[in-house]
């Protein structure tokens, strides 16, 4: 079997994390969509790995909450009428708000029992007693209080939305027409209880990951494969993607990185971790075509 080579497959693993879908990298790259496929799915295993092994022992202040939708298959309607697919997924995720880091993510649904796990990770990945800020979702109250016990300043942004009807705003946002902050836990500075950073990483994970793009049909069709996407991107955004505002990648400013990463460290780095292992990553024969 033919083997690609470094260069290849960091070119393939560019063209996902800059927003194109599995077809479009298909064409750019001159390879098939397996191949594409199955070298996502290598990546994205050993970037949930890393992501899990070394975004530890962190020294945040400040960090904010909040939740993505997505769907995988179909939407929930859909289901609903007999068509075959998963539905919505939700991706949460907790970001440093001085290091812009991604401190933590988890795919899940929108319930207590994903709350729950997402703010236990949270918890688990910071050293330091933080100001916590997350939007009204009431499964966010019960969780942190039982991760944290009481040991955080916790404070939620709860944001009024008004929309006219009108067919010509149909796909446009609802507008905010009033935010109330309220503290739950602790005595959290006001003036930094906020959701607009984490908000606006969102918007780099709907651009920067073909899956998330709306009115499309590059959705997820496999969960494992949008489960893999994400961790691509988080770790391109933590470890490798300089960030306007601080001018490095966020691992950097956080301390855990001596240097900004590029798609071909990582491809190294899993090229390493094959030969430790001794699997290779190779040019196979088509055998699923889901996406």
């Amino acid at each position: 079997m033919r083997k690609l080579s470094t260069e290849k497959r960091a070119m393939i693993l560019h063209a996902l994390v800059e927003g194109n879908s599995i077809n479009a990298t298909s064409r750019l790259c001159g390879c098939s969509k397996i191949t594409v496929l199955r070298l996502l799915a290598d990546a994205g295993t050993f970037c949930a790995e890393y992501h899990d092994e070394h975004v530890r022992n962190l020294q945040c202040e400040r960090v904010q909450m909040d939740e993505i939708w997505s769907f995988v298959g179909c939407k929930d309607k859909a289901i609903k009428a007999g068509a075959g697919g998963h539905g919505s997924v939700w991706t949460w995720v907790a970001i440093d708000a001085d290091t812009k880091m991604v401190v933590s993510y988890l795919m899940g649904e929108r319930n207590q029992e994903s709350a729950q796990s997402f703010v236990s990770d949270v918890r688990d990945r910071i050293d330091s007693r933080i100001q916590l800020s997350s939007d009204g979702f009431g499964a966010y109250r019960e969780a942190v209080y039982n991760a944290f016990c009481g040991s955080v300043d916790f404070a939620i942004v709860i944001k009024e939305f008004g929309w006219d009807g009108s067919p010509d705003t149909r796909y446009s946002p609802a507008k905010c027409v009033g935010i109330k902050k309220r503290v739950l836990c602790g005595t959290p500075d006001e003036k930094h209880v906020s959701t607009s950073l984490v908000e606006r990483q969102n918007l780099t994970l709907r651009m920067g990951s073909r899956r998330f793009t709306r009115l499309t049909n590059a959705f997820s069709k496999k969960v494992e494969n949008h489960a893999h996407a994400i961790a691509l991107h988080y770790f391109y955004y933590n470890f490798c993607r300089k960030h306007q505002t601080i001018k490095t990648a966020p691992a950097v400013a956080m301390g855990i990185a001596d240097r900004q990463m590029t798609i071909l460290d990582l491809v190294k780095l899993i090229e390493a971790e094959e030969s430790r292992l001794g699997r290779r990553i190779t040019d196979y024969l088509p055998a699923v075509d889901s996406k």
